[in-house]
């Protein structure tokens, strides 16, 4: 049996982990637990002062209580943390002449001047000039208004004349949009839902500051302020739109995508979205934009907040707590969610944006790519070797070295003539093949050579620049064009050169890459226009100072509007066009991963994290990255398993397949020039070990495929953070080292060299160790567990039943082998779990109803599954085996549909009933006596 090391655990603070040393302070337990307890309740009274501190003086601004002061005394009196910058443009020195010239305060503070990072020097007075509410009507959905601004600000072209719309769409969702009242302006085109009445019981209040105009959203049962957007001017001009509100504590997750910690530090951070090309490195805007955050709540609720538009943002934090939206462009559209827990505040979300497309079940196998392989005989070297071996494998792919001159639609006739070959071997197998595409097509061939390029031309579907002629970057295979994802025309021409290809190289699904648009030219060989598309007014915090850094012109024409208003939409238009094409061309379920991403992309396709690198850090990088894709839509996620950059070590390389077993999107990825890192190329020991952990996986590929037909049909996440399940721990607010797959399986990876053992927070209850059934009964503990270099800790939460598979080498062959189902009860003997079943690949199975869904209970020492829908697939499976954690007593006799039949039972308290041979899509009991 395994033994765990009790540690203390701290409340924890934003972007700190909870991995604590081993005690070594001499206290006893009750008294280390007592200071933890005194640690957390003095936390949360030092949040509370802070956050009344805020609330009243933001009250003693708002009753005009300033008396006399001198604007220096004015100035003064604004607290630090709620000093909201006057004056956030990068790459010049504020002056106190500069800022006052803005109407704004001045003070200086001990960080150098010109710092881009703590309280600003140049900050917003109490009284500075914003908008006045002149009217509030009812409307069957809300309420519109007319807002006004009567003092000029000082970004060009501000609109005097705004309005306000509000729709009380449900009772937990909230609708608040500003925009120009007399002109239009360009909007996302995503399809959303359209309230049809207004809500009867909302679970918020809603009020309004006339002069300046300002909103303070209320949670009715906790009274907590969600929203005030009175701390700092509403600023609406052409090219520059901003409004702030405090926060009700700092506990913020989301606004992707970024790598960070899962929980962002509100200490005077930046984030900016605007999609680029650029290896995932901290504080640089990365290859998806999502204006989405889910905030904790003090007590356990939680709220979140999506702001739907695509043009480029940053969001200024601070530790008031409070946070600032900027935008250059569109209106500030706005969807709140009030949950009130976070799961539910994540399916709210998904309502608005769309429900994530459900995976082929050859998807969530193990992937193997990398660039370099040089032939397509070699990569058909590696999918023999990795069959030699018995090493489960379900797709192999190819990086853009398929091609002939790195061109999309072709595939090099000399290096790799057996391409099609390899294709047909793979798919009698039952194996799959993946091929990336880039979207910039090869402008530089001789006329009639190449008929994407030609075509292309023809039908006018490439960006163009400002004077109308085709935009040409430059990308791998040298000068190109890029298509226009928001023309319709353009998904005709996509679709037929994807189906002209796949005539020659039948391949199964597609990794669309470089689609931020990535191009090597900073926006076109011929630079950009002079116009302010290209140089706004206000650059936001971008990578390269220049929205086209690394892609193309801002001011491109595109079909729908202009790039500078579709930049960051690109990747999802894509990922529409390339779903929409692999339905047409194989009439199943389509698997597309994209490396740029935007709101809804979940319909349409997954996503890897992108190019990372075989580092330690990068592989715990990976962990957040994850979980907050499963926050934004995008459960089909994860990185490049062993690094995608740089050499790996057969240590790290180990335990980043271990890892990568558990991300829902596994496949390993490298680059050229470097070691091999397949599961082969190691030593016996590692390729066991990763053997091993991969066979883990496809003996859970029954659960994983149920989690995510849930997300597919009610918008749960896969990849889960801890507090989704545990809201009133504040310890999992941070935790980011670990994760749950669903509700039940608790993965505790190792992130760090040269160890034999890991650091676990289990949540209070307890916790079965997923492959000897031993539980732990935790009060809400750290624990130090053994980790040998062959063994990943998984635990699967009491009260869950976990359908698992005996695994095969695909899975296809997995999913026809026998069933073993694993019932970890509760304290009070109950278990409850469910299984999602069908033919893995057929498009719209649960919409037309041919699927099999089956619940599974244990009450009163009875298991019971119960078939509640079912279709054929079902029949081919049979259940086999039964093991029922946490069995107090041993059995002195086990029945099976009323008849007796043999068992087991262990020290450990695990009772297993084996050879049982019941056909899946007939209903069954097994009790114990």
């Amino acid at each position: 049996m395994k033994s765990y090391q009790k540690l203390p655990t701290d409340i924890p603070q934003p972007t700190e982990s909870h991995a604590e040393e081993e005690n070594t302070d001499g206290k006893p337990p009750c008294l280390r637990k007592l200071s933890t307890w005194w640690l957390g309740v003095g936390l949360l009274m030092m949040v509370a002062v802070l956050l009344s501190g805020v609330t009243m003086w933001m009250l003693r601004q708002a009753s005009g209580s300033q008396g006399g002061q001198t604007p220096l005394e004015k100035c003064s009196a604004v607290p630090e943390p709620l000093r909201f910058d006057c004056y956030p443009e990068r790459n010049m020195v504020v002056t106190k002449e500069l800022c006052e010239s803005r109407g704004c305060c001045f003070i200086e503070r001990d960080q150098p001047l010109g710092s881009r990072s703590g309280v600003p020097w140049c900050f917003y007075p109490p009284d500075f000039p914003s908008y006045t509410l002149e009217s509030l009507n009812q409307t069957e959905l809300g309420m519109v208004g007319l807002l006004r601004r009567k003092v000029k600000a000082y970004y060009p072209r501000d609109i005097e004349r705004l309005q306000l719309s509000v729709e009380f769409e449900t009772d937990t969702q909230l609708h608040i949009k500003i925009m120009d009242s007399t002109s239009p302006r360009f909007e996302v085109p995503l399809e959303v839902p359209q309230a049809k009445k207004r809500a009867e019981n909302p679970v918020y209040s809603l009020e309004f500051s006339k002069e300046p105009f300002g909103l303070l959203l209320r949670r009715r049962a906790s009274d907590a302020v969600l929203l005030n957007t009175t701390v700092a001017p509403l600023i609406f001009a052409d090219q520059f739109l901003q409004i702030s509100t405090v926060l009700p504590s700092k506990f913020l997750y989301g606004l992707g995508e970024h790598r960070n910690s899962f929980l962002h530090s509100l200490n005077w951070s930046t984030l900016t979205l605007w999609a680029r090309d650029v290896p995932p490195t901290e504080s640089y805007n990365l290859y998806g934009a999502h204006p989405f955050y889910l905030l904790m709540e003090e007590g356990g609720a939680a709220h979140g907040v999506f702001l739907l538009n695509s043009n480029a943002i940053e969001v200024a934090l601070q530790p008031a707590p409070a946070l600032t939206w900027r935008t250059i462009g569109g209106v500030l559209d706005f969807y709140i969610f009030l949950g009130p827990d976070p799961n539910m505040v994540i399916q709210q979300y998904q309502q608005v944006i769309g429900f994530p497309a459900m995976p082929p079940f050859w998807g969530l196998g193990f992937h193997l790519c990398r660039w370099g392989y040089g032939t397509s005989n070699e990569t058909w070297q590696i999918v023999k070797a990795m069959r030699n071996y018995q090493i489960p494998q379900d797709a192999q792919w190819n990086d853009i070295d398929y091609m002939e001159g790195y061109r999309d639609f072709t595939f090099d006739p000399e290096k790799f003539d057996t391409l099609p070959q390899l294709v047909e071997d793979l798919h009698k197998h039952g194996q799959h093949y993946v091929m990336i595409l880039d979207p910039g097509i090869s402008s530089t061939n001789p006329p009639g050579s190449y008929w994407p390029y030609d075509e292309g031309s023809r039908r006018g579907i490439f960006l163009n620049t400002t004077q109308g002629q085709t935009l040409i970057g430059q990308v791998w295979p040298g000068l190109t064009a890029f298509p226009d994802f928001s023309n319709p025309d353009t998904y005709q021409w996509w679709l037929e050169n994807l189906n002209r290809f796949h005539a020659r190289v039948p391949f199964d699904g597609l990794w669309i890459d470089m689609n931020e648009p990535s191009d090597f030219k900073d926006g076109s060989v011929d630079g950009c226009s002079p116009g302010e598309l290209d140089n706004p007014p206000y650059v936001p915090a971008v990578l390269g100072e220049s929205l086209s850094a690394k892609t193309v012109c801002a001011s491109a024409k595109q079909r729908a509007s202009v790039h500078y208003n579709l930049h960051n939409l690109y990747g999802l238009m894509e990922a529409k066009a390339t779903a929409s094409a692999l339905i047409q061309i194989r009439g199943k379920r389509p698997l597309v991963i994209s490396r740029s991403t935007f709101p809804s992309q979940g319909r349409y396709s997954g996503h890897w994290l992108g190019d990372n690198r075989s580092k330690w850090k990068d592989m715990y990088w990976s962990v957040p990255g994850v979980l907050s894709f499963n926050l934004f839509g995008i459960p089909l996620v994860g990185a490049d398993i062993c690094g995608f950059s740089g050499t790996t070590s057969e240590e790290l390389c180990t335990r980043w397949m271990q890892l990568g077993a558990f991300y829902p999107f596994a496949r390993n990825h490298n680059t050229q020039n470097e070691k091999a890192q397949d599961p082969v190329a190691f030593s016996p020991v590692a390729r066991t070990a990763m053997k091993e952990v991969l066979l883990t996986r496809y003996a859970l590929l029954p659960f994983l495929y149920t989690l995510f037909h849930r997300a597919h049909l009610q918008g749960h996440t896969v990849a889960r953070p801890l507090f989704f399940e545990f809201p009133q721990d504040v310890i999992t607010y941070s935790i980011d080292k670990q994760f749950l797959w669903g509700r039940s399986l608790l993965v505790t990876p190792v992130l760090e060299p040269g160890v034999d053992s890991v650091i676990g927070y289990f949540p209070r209850g307890v916790w079965y160790d997923y492959y000897t059934g031993s539980p732990v009964n935790s009060s809400g503990e750290s624990l130090k567990m053994a980790a040998p270099l062959d063994h990943i800790n998984l635990h699967v939460r009491e009260g869950a039943i976990l359908p698992t598979q005996k695994p095969g080498n695909t899975s296809w062959v997995s999913s026809r082998n026998p069933l073993r189902l694993i019932a970890a009860l509760s304290q009070n003997a109950s278990a409850w779990g469910d299984l999602f079943w069908d033919d893995g690949e057929s498009l719209d199975t649960f919409e037309r109803g041919d699927y099999s869904y089956l619940v599974f209970n244990v009450t009163q020492n009875i298991f019971t599954s119960s078939v509640l829908h079912a279709n054929v697939e079902a029949t081919y499976i049979t259940v086999d085996v039964l093991s029922v954690y946490g069995v107090r007593e041993k059995p002195s006799r086990v029945t099976v549909n009323g008849k007796e039949n043999p068992f087991s039972y262990l020290d450990n308290q695990v009772l297993t009933v084996s050879d049982l041979h019941l056909n899946l899509s007939q209903g069954f009991s097994i009790r114990w006596l």
